[in-house]
């Protein structure tokens, strides 16, 4: 007994010790059996919904995907990381929703979310045939759907390794009044002004989001060569901006029927060399992306966060 008690109080410590890293959902809709070694994803539009605002959607096409393990657990159609969504994430509680949006709203299909958290250690664990497995993952888990049209699911998790933000504790929005919304507008249309050379206000904002090497953007002149192929960013008009309000302190600017700032494609294409290209697509969607959070400050004025 005390020997046992010895293993388990190994154990426990371990578990107390570990640092949790990362909850990780995967996603994916299908028709077919579990119990085979494939099933087929069904084509739609899933779109991940964080804390009541909408930060990601991505189309799923269908294709054939392995069913993998005891678990029976599906190759993922929509993996989401939760540390990679950034200021979205609370330090504490959260919560997250998938839905997703059939192609052929006649189809009866099934639906599959797996969650796990992802830890800095990892167990071991050894079957009666002298199999031996390891991981970091603990708290693992599954929820199916079946249905036709549209299918949902929703979760809270703890992400105490979010940064916890002083914004994250501002008052909750409940309503745009017309005087934000004229705020709102000045603040979309500030931020496309700051599109022009030498891109100083652009590289200021580069240099605040993870893993972007602000010093290879400037030698790569990419901006350089975006502007003077002639991409531009317009402001969308004041009549046309839309605000969602989430439940927290987040406003979510959009424009109505689309994309916040939108980019002429064919402009894109007078840009000479596919790295250059790349290179400025990618700088201007991080800086002037599909839709703006935002939210009040103590002094009352909005400012942007992600």
């Amino acid at each position: 007994m005390k020997n046992l008690a010895f293993v388990l109080w190994l154990l426990s410590s371990a578990l107390v010790d570990a640092a949790v890293l990362n909850v990780e959902f995967k996603f994916t809709p299908y028709t077919g059996d579990t119990k085979n070694d494939q099933v087929d994803s069904v084509a739609g539009t899933a779109r991940v919904v964080l804390n009541g605002v909408a930060v990601a959607e991505q189309p799923v096409s269908a294709q054939s995907l392995p069913v993998l393990f005891d678990a029976r657990e599906i190759g993922p159609a929509v993996w989401v990381p939760v540390a990679s969504l950034g200021p979205a994430v609370r330090k504490g509680k959260n919560s997250i929703r998938i839905e997703f949006e059939p192609a052929d709203a006649a189809l009866s299909y099934k639906a599959q979310l797996r969650w796990a958290t992802v830890t800095d250690q990892t167990s071991r664990t050894e079957s009666g045939e002298g199999q031996v497995s390891e991981t970091n993952q603990t708290g693992e888990g599954g929820e199916e759907k079946q249905g036709k049209g549209k299918i949902a699911f929703e979760r809270e998790f703890t992400a105490d390794f979010a940064q916890d933000l002083p914004w994250h504790h501002y008052p909750v929005i409940t309503a745009v009044e017309d005087k934000d919304r004229q705020a709102l507008a000045d603040l979309v249309k500030a931020r496309a002004e700051i599109y022009k050379p030498k891109f100083e206000a652009v590289y200021t904002l580069l240099a605040a989001k993870p893993g972007v090497e602000v010093p290879r953007v400037r030698k790569a002149k990419c901006l350089d060569a975006a502007y003077k192929a002639g991409v531009r960013v317009p402001a969308p008009p004041a009549d046309q901006l839309e605000f969602g309000v989430s439940g927290n302190p987040e406003v979510v600017v959009r424009r109505k029927g689309g994309d916040l700032f939108t980019f002429d494609p064919s402009q894109f294409q007078r840009i000479k060399g596919d790295d250059t290209q790349m290179c400025a697509g990618m700088v201007l969607e991080m800086v002037f992306p599909r839709q703006m959070v935002v939210v009040r400050n103590p002094a009352g004025a909005w400012e942007v966060v992600y």
